[in-house]
């Protein structure tokens, strides 16, 4: 059974996403930068694959095990006192009420889940594919009375040669994840685009998340163009990783 903390951090962080438009979630990877991001004021966090991978020596793209991973966030979640979100990839072939009851189990009061089946030769899902793994974390999440706020994300753009090319697909697989109980939609690919951020948040009701980086990136142009959700991806890590390199040019032999 969830613990009454669990529940409460879940409902706190429905309440956020209504609250700003757009909910700011920086992407972090340890305790360090868990509790750094606490300190600068935010809200609520959420825990980046890609960055976690990279702090732990494995690969993206489910290099490591659900509970490798479980084990990994546990220690992040538990040293912070607001909402934490986990990307949990494609559900590193768990079943939806599996990776539900794992994710609660260590405190996890939302996740994202992808459309690109890594342990699967990295082939993406059909839409209703997609769509029914969805609407079972959403019954898994009912089921355990904790209101898990589930980030539908597809890498259709992201695969695409052409991403306008895909737009009418990408559309109907979002509101198909809407549908199936997503409380937000995740487009990858497309932040630095305004007509396809802009076409995108107009065909949905509830809010789009898109990718930005902490310094090349304006939070008042997500504002202007409907985003409803903003997260860093591996790009807050990325970026502390050429400051540092910077900083410890002048001291290296």
């Amino acid at each position: 059974m969830a613990s009454h903390t669990t529940v409460e951090r879940a409902q706190r962080l429905k309440q956020l996403h209504a609250q700003y438009k757009p909910l700011v979630l920086p992407t972090v990877w340890d305790v360090w930068s868990a509790r750094t991001a606490v300190a600068a004021g935010f809200p609520a966090l959420t825990i980046g694959s890609h960055p976690l991978a990279d702090s732990r020596g494995a690969d993206d793209h489910e290099g490591q095990t659900f509970e490798e991973v479980l084990a990994a966030v546990k220690p992040i979640i538990a040293a912070v006192d607001v909402p934490v979100s986990v990307d949990l990839e494609a559900g590193y072939g768990q079943k939806p009420a599996d990776l539900v009851a794992g994710l609660i189990e260590v405190g996890g009061v939302g996740l994202n889940v992808e459309d690109t089946v890594h342990s699967d030769g990295g082939r993406v899902r059909s839409t209703q594919e997609h769509a029914s793994y969805v609407a079972g974390l959403r019954t898994a999440a009912d089921d355990a009375g904790v209101p898990v706020w589930v980030n539908g994300r597809t890498d259709l753009f992201m695969h695409a040669k052409d991403a306008s090319g895909v737009l009418d697909e990408a559309i109907e697989r979002l509101r198909a994840l809407e549908e199936a109980g997503a409380d937000s939609v995740y487009p990858v690919g497309i932040q630095d685009n305004d007509d396809l951020l802009t076409a995108v948040t107009g065909a949905v009701t509830v809010p789009v998340n898109s990718t930005a980086h902490p310094v090349r990136h304006d939070l008042d142009r997500f504002r202007r163009l409907g985003v409803g959700r903003i997260t860093y991806g591996p790009l807050l890590q990325l970026a502390l990783t050429d400051t540092v390199k910077d900083m410890l040019k002048p001291w290296a032999p």
